[in-house]
């Protein structure tokens, strides 16, 4: 009876235990998964027509000298981008007459200084003028990523020298640049 009785249970015992099988699933990971963005910006581009600052005529024509009302409209450069801390700096050259090529007689100026400046990045707008030998507020910090517009502006015309008259030229050219750049 033992002996029955230990065969019996045996057999109960298979059915209801569960079979030792090999699995068929197998987990690897969790897998890294890497990228990089590198630092990245874009001085956008010019909205509202030309790039050229359209200045016209320099001078009041009854006179001779540089007119006090100069303005232009100012440049908006739309889209501008830094995904990282970043500096934006601007440059500028005066105008000076492109084909009077000589050294302008006494009383006379072949040269025009302006102010130019880049607003709307900073804070504190960076700012530069062709007439002055440093321009510390030229380059300006800003501590985050932004995105934004930039308005480039010039002001402040004055004649290279004094309160000269200008030689006659069909052409007085000069430039403005904006640099943004990822800072470190």
């Amino acid at each position: 009876m033992t002996r029955s009785l230990f065969i019996a249970l045996a057999v109960a015992s298979s059915f209801g235990a569960p079979a030792f099988a090999q699995s068929t699933t197998a987990v690897a990971g969790p897998l890294p998964i890497t990228g990089n963005v590198p630092s990245v910006c874009t001085a956008g581009a010019i909205s509202g027509g030309s790039n050229v600052f359209g200045v016209g005529v320099l001078v009041d024509t009854s006179t001779g000298f540089l007119l006090n009302t100069l303005s232009v409209p100012a440049k908006t450069l739309s889209g501008s981008f830094c995904n990282t801390r970043s500096t934006i700096a601007i440059a500028a050259t005066r105008m000076t007459a492109q084909s009077s090529g000589a050294t302008p007689p006494a009383g006379f100026t072949n040269a025009v200084n302006f102010t130019a400046t880049a607003s709307g990045w900073t804070p504190t707008a960076a700012a530069t003028s062709t007439g002055t030998g440093t321009n510390p507020g030229a380059n300006q910090l800003r501590d985050t990523a932004f995105a934004g517009d930039i308005v480039v502006s010039l002001s402040n015309f004055a004649p290279a020298g004094g309160p000269l008259r200008l030689v006659a030229d069909p052409e007085y050219r000069g430039t403005v640049t904006v640099t943004l750049a990822a800072a470190n």
